[in-house]
């Protein structure tokens, strides 16, 4: 199968339910490319946070995921529902080591039209502590924003 590489438009959707607080939800629409190199599946797409560039790759499939994030924020997140995946998100300060634990891993791709789903639902704990309940939703669709 050749590879595959689309101008997409991508909607995120991040519910964070902290152990300590008020659940937030933040949406995002941004433009980003869909890639298909040999059978594996990507989205890369680029965030501005306080005037900072954030370069993020999602490698999307049912079984396993992972998020890499480079730039203002350096941060390898790795999903799968067979158990906790070890990543690690870089500071100043140092790097803090993280871990996911997966409950829910949903990707749905339509090769037509170049559009899809992809969710998780995760913990996040970081430094053997837990942040919260994650929840993230990417939609994609061919096209420009």
């Amino acid at each position: 199968m050749p590879n595959v590489e689309k101008s997409v438009k991508i909607k995120v959707i991040s519910t964070i339910r902290p152990t300590d607080g008020e659940t937030q939800t933040y949406e995002l629409w941004l433009q980003g490319s869909f890639i298909k190199k040999s059978d594996k599946m990507y989205l890369r797409y680029e965030e501005i946070m306080e005037d900072q560039a954030i370069r993020t790759t999602v490698k999307m499939s049912n079984e396993n995921a992972l998020i890499l994030r480079s730039g203002a924020i350096n941060m390898r997140l790795p999903f799968s529902t067979t158990g906790k995946q070890n990543g690690h998100y870089d500071t100043i300060y140092g790097t803090l080591p993280l871990q996911t634990k997966t409950y829910h891993l949903g990707f749905e791709h339509n090769e037509e039209n170049i559009s899809g789903t992809f969710n998780v639902q995760y913990d996040l704990i970081i430094s053997g502590q837990s942040a919260g309940e994650y929840t993230l939703e990417i939609q994609y669709m061919e096209g420009q924003a």
